[in-house]
Parts: C-alpha cells; sequence; structure tokens
C-alpha cells in the first residue's frame, strides 16, 4: 500500500525530510531495521514499551482507535539512552533530534504495521517495510 504516502499525509514530513531537520529522512529505514532485528520483533518491542510503564500509550497504537502521542523523553525511557543514540548515530542526527522524530513517527508506524489492532506476523511486517523502503527510495526526492 500507500503506507509512506499515508505517513506524510498525517503531518510527518518534517520526520521523513520533506521539510524537517537534516539527516531525518534515514530515520525510517533505521527504526525499520531496528524492529526486524529486535530480538521478537514488533511484538518484543511493543511488550518492551509496556514493560516500561507506557502501556496505555502504546497500546493505543496497536489498537484501532486514537493514538496517544509519547514525549521524546518516554521514547528514551522505552528503548533506553543507548538505542536512541545507536539510532541517531545510524541515522545522522542528534539524539535529541532522534528521539524527537521517534516520538512523532512511532505512533504512526506502530499504527500502520498493526492495522487490524494486532500484531502481524514477522513475515508480514518485513514485506510492508521492505515496501515503504521502495517508496522512500523511488518515490522521495528531496
Amino acid at each position: 500500500m500507500g503506507l509512506m504516502d499515508e505517513l506524510q499525509n498525517m503531518g510527518l514530513g518534517n520526520v521523513l525530510g520533506n521539510s524537517g531537520a537534516q539527516g531525518s529522512n534515514s530515520l525510517l529505514p533505521v527504526v525499520l531495521q531496528m524492529i526486524q532485528n529486535h530480538p521478537g520483533g514488533l511484538s518484543s518491542l511493543v511488550q518492551g514499551f509496556q514493560n516500561k510503564g507506557l502501556g496505555d500509550i502504546v497500546n493505543s497504537w496497536v489498537s484501532t482507535g486514537h493514538n496517544l502521542p509519547i514525549s521524546p523523553d518516554q521514547v528514551t525511557q522505552a528503548l533506553g539512552h543507548d538505542q536512541v543514540n545507536q539510532m541517531a548515530a545510524n541515522a545522522g542526527v542528534s539524539p535529541a533530534a532522534a528521539s524527537s522524530s521517534l516520538a512523532a513517527l512511532l505512533p504512526v508506524l506502530i499504527d500502520k504495521l498493526t492495522p487490524n489492532g494486532q500484531v502481524p506476523h514477522q513475515s508480514s511486517l518485513l514485506e510492508q517495510g521492505m515496501s515503504m523502503l521502495n517508496s522512500l527510495r523511488t518515490g522521495t526526492s528531496g
């Protein structure tokens, strides 16, 4: 589907690099790689947010209802400073910019990766992620 278009239409153009911080367009592939490489995949990532006391927030992203917001500090709390710093380095942005972008990107991304209110099988997630990356490479210029 047009997941990249949906993300951009939902006000994430700045996160994806259309009008935002330099290098932030490389954060999306880094996030997808993090989800893919996370032991247990998306399910385990969601569980990690729940274990850090952010269950209401992350559950709203998975459910079919309204997505609750998350702050950059809460993203860092859930993922850990090391993970955010590594993602920032991989994306070529500062840790503060990465956590801020992740706070905008993760609710929409996880919502779109769980369209029926359930975490999909890993293979389905990878197919969606690859489609998203291909759209990023071919559909975005500048």
